[in-house]
């Protein structure tokens, strides 16, 4: 029976297309093993690699650009470059747009989301890389505020450790790769829990998705998502919720959010971001 139930699991298992997005909880490993940026760098072709590395988050952006540049270059990518944007002017510039027309991978570093968004929302830059992504022409990436800002909603910051209550997160619009999710990074590290069940409670369209550091939510375009890395992935999903009285409390009030489904999903770890479904990870089915 076993040996059936992972013949079963094997045959429903989505096959890895070339291109996804890879949302990186933070904190990714860039010394040892470095397996989310390797599979990043794969996935951008590998040796054949084209990588842009964009790093408007970041109040540093040469010195956190340098350090990808230096470790996509040593895995042997074909060309790593740092589009330094800083203004919403420059997206509009030839040389960027050509960059972003030409690479086969682009990589959103750390640092503040609500910077990175005011840069580059609603710009040709930002054009550009959205129609290539949905054309499966480009592997993308975001680590930290680069993961947050994913979602058409996003965590631009807030609290943690708290009950929670309205005032625990503040939400602004992110860039809309992935419409559906409300993403949330560094997750277990920074006792985030309470706050991503916040913005959910304002936002039960949306799914949540808490992503710890040094993980990764590889999205695929058949709407699978699947874990790697040494954390976990949290699911809130608000498909079923029944109620929540986020509309009638005050701001400090605690929250009320009835009938939440919640998923922990851990290494090679799957969910169907349409079907709402899990599928474990075939080599750790009991036996």
């Amino acid at each position: 029976m076993p040996q059936l139930q992972a013949k079963s699991l094997e045959m429903r298992t989505p096959q890895a297309t070339k291109t996804a997005v890879l949302v990186i909880g933070g904190a990714e490993d860039k010394v040892h093993g470095r397996e989310i940026l390797r599979t990043f760098f794969g996935r951008a072709g590998a040796s054949k690699a084209y990588i842009t590395i964009i790093p408007s988050a970041s109040r540093e952006p040469a010195i956190i650009g340098g350090r990808y540049i230096r470790i996509f270059e040593e895995m042997g990518a074909q060309k790593v470059e740092i589009l330094d944007i800083r203004e919403r002017e420059q997206c509009e510039a030839s040389q960027i747009k050509a960059s972003l027309e030409a690479c086969s991978g682009v990589f959103l570093t750390g640092g503040d989301q609500l910077r990175l968004c005011g840069v580059l929302a609603d710009t040709p830059a930002m054009e550009i890389i959205r129609q290539r992504v949905r054309a499966g022409q480009l592997t993308l990436a975001g680590t930290s505020a680069g993961a947050a800002v994913m979602g058409h909603h996003m965590i631009a910051g807030g609290g943690s450790g708290e009950s929670p209550n309205r005032s625990l997160v503040d939400m602004a619009t992110g860039l809309g790769f992935i419409p559906e999710v409300i993403v949330d990074q560094h997750f277990h590290n920074r006792n985030r829990m309470g706050r991503l069940i916040s913005a959910i409670s304002a936002h039960p369209d949306r799914l949540g998705i808490g992503i710890d550091e040094d993980t990764c939510a590889v999205f695929e375009r058949d709407g699978w998502l699947q874990v790697m890395g040494k954390g976990s992935v949290t699911i809130v999903d608000p498909t079923e919720l029944t109620h929540t009285n986020e509309p009638h409390v005050g701001a400090n009030e605690p929250l009320t959010v009835h009938n939440l489904r919640l998923h922990i999903l851990s290494y090679g770890d799957r969910f169907h971001l349409y079907q709402r479904t899990v599928l474990p990870a075939v080599h750790r089915i009991s036996s």
